[in-house]
C-alpha cells in the first residue's frame, strides 16, 4: 500500500516537473502552425504590439511575414509586413486581402491595420 502511494507521488511529482518545464520553456513556432492556428496567433500578438515596436522584435515573436513591400512616400521609405489574419477563399494561398499590413520606418513600428496601409497611398 505504501509503495503504491510512494510510486503515485513520484509520478506525480515527475509530471509536474515536466508540464512545468513545457509552459515555462515553450515558445510557439507560427512556421509549424497551420494556417488556422496562424491566424489566431497573429491576431492576438498583433493586438498586443505597441507603436515603436522594433522590427526585429516583431519578427521574433510573430516570424516571417507572410507578403513583405517597401514603399517610398514623401515621409521617407517605409517596410510593410503582411500577416495572415482572416481567411477569405480556400485556394492554398494567402492574399493581401487575407492579410494585416504592419508598418515600419526606420525599423519602427508606425502604424498597422488595412485604414493606415491605405493611407499610404493616397
Amino acid at each position: 500500500m505504501l509503495k503504491g502511494f510512494l510510486i503515485a507521488i513520484v509520478g506525480f511529482i515527475i509530471y509536474a516537473v515536466i508540464a512545468g518545464s513545457v509552459l515555462t520553456f515553450h515558445t510557439a513556432n507560427p512556421e509549424n502552425m497551420t494556417w488556422r492556428e496562424r491566424e489566431v496567433f497573429n491576431r492576438k500578438y498583433i493586438g498586443r504590439l505597441a507603436l515603436g515596436s522594433e522590427r526585429e522584435e516583431v519578427l521574433r515573436l510573430l516570424g516571417p511575414p507572410d507578403l513583405s513591400e517597401a514603399v517610398r512616400t514623401a515621409e521617407g521609405e517605409l517596410m510593410v509586413l503582411f500577416y495572415r489574419t482572416h481567411h477569405v477563399t480556400s485556394d492554398g494561398v494567402t492574399t493581401r486581402n487575407e492579410t494585416t499590413p504592419l508598418i515600419f520606418r526606420a525599423d519602427k513600428l508606425i502604424a498597422w491595420g488595412d485604414t493606415a496601409y491605405r493611407d499610404l497611398s493616397g
